[in-house]
């Protein structure tokens, strides 16, 4: 059986990282983007060049029309999707709660947690017995334990509702070979931070973790290529953290 995945916010990151690794491991990858075109088809280059198989795609993982429409160009290309990686997710410039706005909360919810719902509604509604077992893997946050106090609360809470989301959907699916897990990221040199206005939030923090340092991208890919493997078969409900030991 050909293994197919979809990987959202596969053009930067963890999910860029995430696209590459899984290539290499003889995933069919549509590279999900939303609004950076250059940066997506990047990846994909990168994956031809390497001699696997990917295209890119942009569509907004909040809107259920755009993401069913990602999926039936996935299977018209490399047959039914068999894994999915949600990690397409957004942030904004550092602040307390209470200067937060509805809006900014609203726009945080829609990316974050509509998106993992209707990615894996998807995914689980274009699944047929002709494919014999699937994955998913749910993009978190260390942040949705620790609460990003004076940051992103607003992040935090939606990566909180993402990883009840995991657990919940994890025992729905127990029974139809379809397993569900989720990483949680700390502190990983990622484009990420700067969204959040501190491109340097990294080297602050590094040091102070356990491990005394930042993560990368690539640690974190093999994470989630992990938990879609076969070598993780038993696996499913759990969470892996990657954060240095915080």
């Amino acid at each position: 059986m050909s293994k197919v995945v979809i990987v959202t916010g596969g053009g930067r990151g963890i999910g860029a990282a995430t696209c590459v690794l899984l290539a290499k491991q003889n995933y069919k990858v549509c590279v999900n983007y939303h609004s950076n075109q250059q940066q997506a088809h990047s990846v994909v280059d990168k994956i031809v060049e390497q001699g696997g198989e990917a295209f890119a795609y942009q569509a907004d993982v909040s809107d259920e029309n755009q993401v069913q429409a990602m999926f039936v160009a996935t299977r018209q290309r490399y047959g039914g999707v068999t894994h999915l990686v949600n990690n397409a997710g957004i942030l904004f410039t550092q602040s307390e709660l209470r200067n937060i706005d509805v809006k900014r909360f609203k726009q945080v919810l829609d990316t974050n947690v509509i998106g993992c719902f209707v990615c894996c509604k998807t995914f689980i509604n274009q699944f047929d017995h002709a494919i014999e077992h699937g994955a998913i893997v749910n993009v978190s946050s260390a942040a949705s334990r620790l609460g990003a106090p004076f940051e992103y609360v607003d992040y935090a809470a939606s990566k909180g509702a993402m990883d009840s989301m995991t657990t919940g959907l994890s025992l729905e699916l127990a029974g139809q070979n379809i397993r569900v897990n989720g990483v949680r990221p700390g502190c990983i040199y990622t484009d990420m931070h700067a969204d959040g206005g501190e491109p340097g939030r990294v080297d602050r923090l590094g040091p102070n973790l356990p491990l005394k340092r930042g993560g990368t991208p690539e640690e974190v890919a093999n994470a989630i290529a992990w938990l879609l493997s076969e070598e993780a078969s038993y696996v499913t409900g759990s969470f892996i953290d990657l954060a240095g030991g915080r």
